[in-house]
């Protein structure tokens, strides 16, 4: 698998500090109690392992539905230059990947995708939440688009 997608040199500020950890805390919490919707796109919980600390970790993603089983997950960081922490920590541990979903937690392999099948894959991403294209206008760097297919 290739992480090769460049960062960007433009783009909206990246969400972080202690707010964002402690939204994702209780957002992490919810999803756990309710189920897997928020501001009106399906949520899961992706577990990785941090690319610098080797600690786990849990972040809530939208996700949007691939073939066979598989998620697609949008390393948008909202329009930043530099890609999320999450995309990060899989590209250092990429068989180290689990989502959580459903109430179960299922390890799955992640694959960048590139070329027409990102394509096709961005196109129904945008088509469900039409927010993920201001993020692409707010960053001059390609968002990767990432398939989660359930491991063995």
């Amino acid at each position: 698998m290739s992480f090769s997608t460049e960062p960007g040199t433009r783009g909206a500020r990246q969400p972080s500090g202690p707010l964002l950890r402690v939204a994702n805390r209780l957002t992490t919490g919810r999803l756990r109690r309710r189920g897997g919707r928020l501001m009106g796109m399906d949520v899961l919980v992706l577990h990785t392992v941090g690319a610098r600390s080797g600690q786990p970790r849990a972040t809530p993603v939208a996700w949007f539905p691939g073939p066979d089983g598989s998620r697609y997950v949008v390393a948008s960081a909202a329009g930043a230059p530099g890609h999320p922490a999450w995309y990060l920590n899989i590209a250092a541990h990429p068989g180290e990947v689990a989502i959580e979903a459903d109430g179960r937690t299922v390890p799955v392999a992640p694959t960048v995708l590139t070329g027409a099948e990102r394509d096709d894959a961005w196109r129904a991403v945008v088509a469900a939440a039409p927010r993920f294209a201001g993020y692409q206008e707010k960053t001059d760097r390609v968002l990767p688009v990432l398939r989660l297919t359930p491991r063995d």
